[in-house]
């Protein structure tokens, strides 16, 4: 498909594009960087004919597809919406991976076990949408693009949310799919640059500012300039957090589980984790995709089932023993993919970072004049005070994610737990949080548990590991404790 723009202009929640020219030639794949702003969903909206615009914009015929985490929230608010627990004896976890991806290939049989085939999702085939982990989810999302045999697929940010084994898998896939299928490639990683790809659009502020090479792009000077202001960012955000800190009450051990297990009707995801966090401690935890990294922090926060028949002792009581959720919560941060699919009430942009306070979806109390005016200073730093009675749904997906640790950290929690914080976030937002994180924890001012599966992510201030492996005579994970 060729496409050619000129003097286009559209507009999204909160970000705007605009494109002077532009021209993708039949079977040319494209890689788009952007500093800020939700750029690939934007492009991706406009290409489908989802999104009103001005100028011109000429496309040849074809199928487009896409696959970005706005789609994949939609298509998850449409499953929660078709909810049917109520009506059955069991819990409904949606509709399965094979029935999703089958729909959307015309009941092309096989193609679609061609597509779970090559997308490693035989051992989910038979799983409910709403059960999937992050990196599971996505993988679930392009067979779905795919299974309409697209002849031009935008993805945006495809490697987000998946371990270091599927996305060098997915990195091998995509270059053998490049040369059938011609891709735009929306990235805000450097690393996650597609090898295959030679064509550059590079957005700044939603503006086209260059068409270019490998060899331009590497010496670009938008970086250098990226890297400073997010600095001066985090250092105000610090002041904030240095101004307002409490220290923890509590003596060791802040957290411990014995013996953790945790199982479904038919599957074991872990056993035998034993683990202990004390005061001062950071941890980093990982493993692969769907090895429970997210239902070991959950039980931590209170959200998992399976937090009260498990022996697990936080902040000095015994889970279970007559203690309510929210005297554990209000000692505890979150900021995870789970609460920001679930954050699905329209408050404001304020309210949301309100809501911290009260570890709650949405708000419900009256707050004080203390917790609205340091909420504002919140979202003056983060470059987003003209969003202060926006509804928390019409902003772009990486605002909501931004207002989401800042609701973390505002109360500044014992424990702040990190799953996947940067996911889509803008190259902009990745480093302003990476910083400030480093920062929170160099200085002791929370204790991070904290999940990502980029090796860039890394905070040199966290030196303590639980890593999870599959162990073969069990068949389930089981935990590597280093560095205490």
């Amino acid at each position: 498909m060729e496409f050619r723009f000129e003097l286009v202009h559209a507009s999204g929640a909160t970000s705007t594009l605009n494109i002077g020219s532009w021209v993708i030639d039949d079977q040319q794949s494209w890689a788009v960087f952007s500093t800020e702003g939700d750029i690939g969903s934007l492009l991706g909206s406009l290409l489908c004919d989802e999104l009103p615009f001005s100028g011109t914009l000429e496309k040849g015929a074809g199928n487009i597809a896409q696959v970005s985490l706005v789609t994949q929230q939609r298509l998850l608010d449409d499953e929660i919406a078709h909810d049917d627990t109520d009506f059955l004896d069991r819990i409904d976890t949606g509709t399965t991976v094979y029935d999703l991806i089958y729909a959307n290939s015309l009941n092309n049989k096989a193609l679609t076990q061609q597509l779970i085939d090559d997308l490693d999702l035989n051992h989910l085939a038979d799983s409910g949408f709403r059960v999937l982990s992050t990196g599971e989810t996505r993988r679930v999302m392009l067979a779905r693009a795919l299974a309409t045999q697209p002849d031009f697929l935008v993805l945006d940010n495809p490697f987000s949310g998946l371990d270091v084994a599927h996305r060098a898998a997915l990195a091998h896939y995509l270059t053998t799919l490049s040369q059938t299928v011609p891709m735009m490639v929306t990235f805000s990683r450097e690393e996650d640059m597609p090898e295959w790809v030679d064509h550059i659009a590079l957005f700044n502020h939603g503006k086209l500012e260059g068409l270019m090479d490998k060899n331009a792009w590497n010496t670009h000077p938008v970086i250098t300039q990226i890297k400073a202001q997010s600095k001066e960012q985090s250092d105000d955000m610090m002041t904030l957090i240095r101004r307002h800190q409490h220290n923890s009450p509590f003596e060791n051990p802040i957290f411990e589980l014995k013996h953790g297990h945790v199982e479904y009707t038919a599957k074991t995801i872990f056993t035998e984790v034993n683990w202990r966090i004390d005061k001062g401690q950071h941890w980093q935890v990982k493993g692969p995709n769907g090895c429970g990294k997210s239902t070991l922090l959950g039980m931590i926060f209170g959200d998992h089932p399976q937090c009260y028949s498990n022996d697990i002792h936080i902040f000095g009581k015994q889970r279970g023993s007559g203690e309510t959720i929210w005297e554990i919560k209000k000692h505890i941060g979150m900021v995870s993919s789970a609460l920001h699919l679930q954050y699905r009430v329209n408050c404001s942009a304020l309210e949301v970072i309100i809501s911290g306070f009260y570890d709650s979806i949405g708000l419900y109390n009256q707050p004080t004049r203390k917790e609205r005016e340091l909420a504002k200073e919140w979202l003056d730093i983060l470059h987003m005070g003209q969003y202060v009675k926006t509804p928390f749904r019409q902003l772009e997906y990486g605002q909501q994610r931004l207002l989401l640790i800042a609701r973390a950290i505002v109360k500044h929690p014992t424990l702040l737990i990190l799953d996947e914080p940067y996911q889509g976030l803008d190259y902009l937002g990745r480093r302003l949080m990476k910083n400030t994180l480093e920062l929170i924890a160099k200085e002791n001012l929370s204790q991070l548990l904290y999940v990502s599966h980029y090796q860039d992510d890394e905070l040199a201030s966290i030196r303590n590991t639980l890593t999870f492996v599959f162990d073969e005579a069990s068949k389930c994970y089981r935990a590597k404790i280093s560095g205490c």
